[in-house]
């Protein structure tokens, strides 16, 4: 805890007593709000072009809108199932306990924006078909692999550490060696590089700051 501190980020509260996430449980909550209330108040159409329209999709991005970048972490195509819900809460509540709300916020928006535009960057060059290109492209799961390749740092330095982060490598990379692989797999990886690029560089503060 004294290496996280001094490396400019907040582990504990002074006081000893650590607080409870609020961001993570909100933000989850949130989303799987939207998703039921969408189900429920429109039909599927209609939710579908929602969906589109709030994608971060080739065209989207293309033609502008960037606002895309932010409303498409919030919703997602069907509720999240619970398993998943849960896993998602637990990655972002650790990482608020562990650094604080808005370490955890800043590295799901590496990832999320980061991953996001890469990607379309990736999409781009490649002269992606109009499937492609119109996909709808919506969730948190960039944003989780991010935080979840951050909060290696958390990890007792050593074997524990650098094999938590090569398992973490291997899961992200074996979805990109199969026949049927999607730009939402390269999203994963991608997000995930980043995540670690950010645990890379707490391990550098906390021992510069030893």
């Amino acid at each position: 805890m004294k290496e996280i501190r001094r490396a400019g980020l907040t582990a504990m509260p002074d006081h000893g007593r650590m607080r409870a996430p609020l961001l993570a449980p909100g933000y989850v909550g949130g989303v799987q709000l939207l998703a039921y209330a969408g189900r429920r108040l429109l039909g599927g159409t209609a939710r579908r072009e929602l969906l589109r329209s709030c994608s971060t999709n080739v065209d989207n991005l293309r033609a502008g809108r960037w606002a895309t970048l932010a409303t498409s972490a919030l919703l997602v195509e069907e509720p999240m199932e619970l398993p998943y819900a849960l896993l998602l809460l637990a990655v972002l509540g650790c990482a608020e306990l562990a650094y604080g709300a808005w370490w955890a916020a800043g590295v799901f928006l590496l990832g999320h924006v980061g991953a996001t535009l890469l990607v379309y960057g990736g999409l781009r060059a490649a002269h992606a078909p109009p499937a492609t290109r119109s996909a709808v492209d919506v969730g948190p799961s960039y944003g989780f692999y991010a935080v979840l390749g951050a909060l290696t740092s958390s990890l007792p330095h050593g074997p524990v550490r650098g094999a938590a982060r090569m398992g973490l490598l291997a899961l992200a990379v074996a979805p990109l060696l199969r026949a049927g692989r999607t730009f939402t797999d390269a999203g994963h990886g991608t997000a995930l590089g980043l995540g670690l690029g950010a645990a890379a560089a707490v391990d550098y503060r906390s021992v510069r700051n030893r």
